[in-house]
């Protein structure tokens, strides 16, 4: 007998439907759902009635509704960005009460592959004078951070692997400032490319998303993994990465 995972959809746009669609597929069961306009009717109580919550929210609710999750003890997959600086006063929170916390940039199992592959491409070009990187995102207008989280990892990935960058940037960067470009265009899921170009030649990394599915399985996989634990993680402990 199979045993479906309770899930309590936090924010219920675009990412919050592509999920719900999902879940049974995936073992998983949504008791509630809540959006913004509703948001009076998350109770402690309410929360609890589900085994873990996945929460997909705005910038400006992100660090709220965790907090509101771990307060009530009951574990969290949040995937909303642009409140990353409150992120280690959330882990922090979850680690001294024995919570589950599991926050990422993005869900895809491609784009946490990417991640990997970037950082050993920073890796081998470290001492590659010759090669200058740059990272362009490109998402749909609706995109209210800007660069996304995602381009964020991927620009972390390559300021811990490639030193000779010390920070990334979105105005005319120095020599040792990684530059960022965010692109928003149509209905576009996400589209991140890494370029390393030098005078003769370029090697250029691109994860295109086609659509949210591969964000919204990643997410669901996540929650039925980190059920029943306590800490705090993030996909590579999902993926095994």
């Amino acid at each position: 007998m199979q045993h479906f995972t309770k899930i309590g959809l936090l924010g219920y746009g675009k990412m919050g439907k592509t999920i719900d669609g999902l879940a049974e597929q995936h073992q998983c069961t949504v008791v509630w759902r809540i959006d913004r306009d509703d948001r009076d009717q998350l109770t402690p109580e309410r929360l609890r009635e589900a085994d873990v919550v996945i929460e997909f929210s705005r910038p400006e609710s992100g660090f709220d509704n965790v907090m509101l999750c771990l307060r009530a003890s009951v574990p969290v997959v949040s995937g909303t960005t642009g409140w990353q600086a409150q992120l280690p006063e959330a882990r922090a929170f979850a680690e001294q009460h024995q919570g589950a916390l599991l926050w990422a940039s993005n869900f895809s199992v491609g784009v946490n592959l990417f991640f990997a592959l970037n950082k050993y491409l920073a890796r081998l070009m470290q001492g590659q004078q010759a090669y200058q990187a740059n990272l362009t995102e490109i998402h749909h207008i609706h995109k209210l951070d800007a660069p996304s989280g995602t381009a964020v990892t991927i620009a972390e990935g390559i300021l811990s692997d490639a030193p000779r960058y010390q920070q990334w940037t979105m105005d005319a960067p120095a020599a040792d400032q990684l530059p960022i470009t965010a692109v928003r265009e149509g209905e576009v899921p996400g589209t991140h490319t890494v370029e390393w170009n030098s005078p003769v030649d370029s090697i250029r990394i691109t994860h295109e998303a086609h659509s949210r599915t591969g964000f919204a399985v990643g997410a669901l996989v996540a929650a039925r993994w980190i059920k029943g634990k306590t800490g705090v993680f993030n996909m590579n402990d999902v993926l095994g990465l």
